[in-house]
């Protein structure tokens, strides 16, 4: 493994543990160049997947975009990252197990903020002005006037 500061190509696994919900393997790295430590994740990948925008084109589906994402809109929120983790982990499975290869843009979208409405509705909120592309404060009020009714 590369050290991701100094480049050095020889790294060295100082600890290995599988992480809380057993989908993947923490392993600690020592960078014996620049004396460096850092984490890396060894995760089942069960299909490639590509995603497919809504202008048609195609790409790798990344999954460190899902988790960009979702630590913006919980960014300040009441959820570790260890947390997020297992979501993003959760979510990924889901999209492998669909049978296909390609997915859409709408529904990783759909399947992000359907996590994060039963995560923390602050968040759903923030991801949704995005995703739904709210234009006015109205469309804010609306979108929340929903969601106190649905969990009143």
């Amino acid at each position: 493994m590369r050290c991701p500061f100094c480049g050095h190509e020889d790294t060295q696994v100082k600890d290995s543990r599988p992480t809380e919900d057993n989908a993947a393997i923490r392993r600690r790295r020592f960078c014996g160049n620049c004396a460096a430590r850092f984490t890396t994740f060894e995760r089942v990948q069960l299909r490639d997947l590509t995603v497919v925008k809504s202008n048609g084109e195609k790409e790798p589906f990344e999954r460190d975009k899902m988790v960009r994402s979702m630590k913006i809109a919980l960014r300040k929120r009441p959820v570790d990252d260890e947390r997020i983790e297992q979501v993003v982990n959760s979510l990924v499975r889901q999209l492998e197990s669909l049978g296909d290869t390609e997915v859409t843009t709408a529904k990783v979208g759909e399947l992000v903020m359907e996590t994060l409405r039963t995560l923390d509705h602050v968040a759903y909120v923030r991801y949704a002005s995005v995703y739904r592309d709210f234009r006015s404060p109205g469309d804010f009020n609306e979108f929340v006037d929903t969601l106190k009714r649905e969990t009143a």
